[in-house]
């Protein structure tokens, strides 16, 4: 019924750093695999790009001043050398795009756009640790520098390497790399953790999953999964935790938990993580109206997907209104009878009513038109129906 997505876009809306986990990707500490401080650790790297690109939108403006001056420097040399009237009408025709074709030569960091990243991540896979681990960032901060020293950049900047390119494809590089050195300015660790700290979300999917039923005395068959809930108390009640942008503290961090409950209930989570997590709301199923609706008013729906894919063979496909109320009537059907599973079911609906008609499409004439009926999906998925 979209919990994920509810909770996705309140976090767009409030330009929060959100993230998504699933409670069973995570183990009790002692146990191989994530423990849950990792989420915290996670969210920060969330945090760090979205203040990173919000910077960057702030300072677009200033950095493509800068840009078209250093372009200009290339052209006509520094802005102290030369005559004004010689700059100023290279200015003019650089505006009015006549010299877009011009070759420059840029001087561009040897990391530039590759898959080491400009934070230098690429470095942490050679010491084969983890990211997030504070000693490997020191190596990785440290080897950075030693590497800058003796470089081509100069003055311990990172080694560059010189490029031929025209304006046109120098001015987006130079762009990137003006605003990296105006980003050097800019505190975006401090902004970053105050951030995460105070308006950070995570969605905590699939938490049923970590309970076991008190009824028939079940154990999970994960051996550390109610280990995990009892890990998750100290986060959700408020903890710091220690990452490689410094100590984060969980107080005001908006926990949600999530889950579709079907074989537990939510009391059968531990009683202190239910006290931690006191707002319980319930979300009702898809009705028919609401499946009907997914169908028709996404702008990448459903039915435009089919439409666009058969029209890769030249064909023309069609649905008819009554097809699809009767598609959004049987997945609303199955979801009652035989498993609610939401949205998801339009999938398996659509997929038998569009079996043949795909096959098919490759052996008809083009521009023919296929018209999707009432009495074609009642025909296509009446076996499902008598199962």
């Amino acid at each position: 019924c979209g919990k994920t997505e509810v909770a996705r876009r309140m976090a767009k809306l409030s330009d929060a750093p959100f993230l998504k986990v699933e409670a069973t990707k995570f183990t009790e500490v002692g146990y191989h695999g994530r423990d849950v401080d990792q989420i915290v650790r996670d969210l920060m790297d969330v945090s760090m790009n979205l203040t990173k690109k919000r910077q960057m939108e702030k300072l677009r403006g200033e950095a493509k001043l800068l840009v078209e001056d250093r372009i200009l420097d290339m052209l006509s040399g520094p802005e102290y050398s030369g005559t004004k009237g010689q700059r100023e009408s290279f200015r003019s025709m650089l505006q009015e795009g006549l010299l877009e074709n011009q070759e420059l030569e840029v001087d561009v960091p040897e990391n530039f756009g590759g898959a080491g990243g400009k934070d230098g991540d690429g470095a942490v896979l050679a010491f084969g640790g983890d990211s997030n681990s504070m000693n490997v960032q020191a190596m990785t901060d440290l080897m950075k520098k030693l590497g800058g020293v003796g470089g081509r950049g100069g003055r311990g900047g990172p080694p560059t390497e010189r490029k031929k390119m025209p304006i046109s494809e120098a001015r987006e590089v130079i762009l990137e790399i003006e605003l990296e050195k105006l980003l050097e300015k800019v505190d975006l660790k401090k902004e970053a953790v105050t951030a995460a700290e105070e308006t950070g979300i995570v969605f905590i999917d699939e938490i049923d999953k970590i309970c076991s039923s008190r009824d028939f005395n079940s154990k999970s068959a994960d051996a550390s999964a109610e280990g995990v809930q009892r890990d998750l108390l100290p986060l959700v009640e408020g903890t710091t935790i220690s990452t490689k942008y410094g100590n984060v503290n969980t107080d005001y961090m908006l926990f949600i938990g999530s889950g579709a409950f079907h074989a537990v209930k939510p009391s059968d989570m531990l009683p202190e993580l239910q006290g931690r997590l006191p707002i319980r709301v319930e979300l009702n199923g898809l009705t028919e109206d609401d499946l009907y609706k997914i169908l028709t008013v996404p702008e990448a729906n459903l039915v435009r997907q089919q439409i666009e894919l058969i029209k890769t063979e030249g064909v023309e496909l069609r649905f008819e209104d009554e097809a699809l109320r009767q598609i959004a009537k049987t997945a609303a059907h199955l979801n009652r009878t035989v498993e609610n599973i939401g949205a998801r079911r339009l999938h398996t609906v659509m997929e038998r009513i569009m079996e043949e008609i795909s096959f098919q499409a490759a052996e008809m004439e083009l521009e023919s038109e296929v018209v999707v009926t009432k009495d074609l999906v009642k025909e296509r998925l009446s076996d499902i129906l008598t199962k």
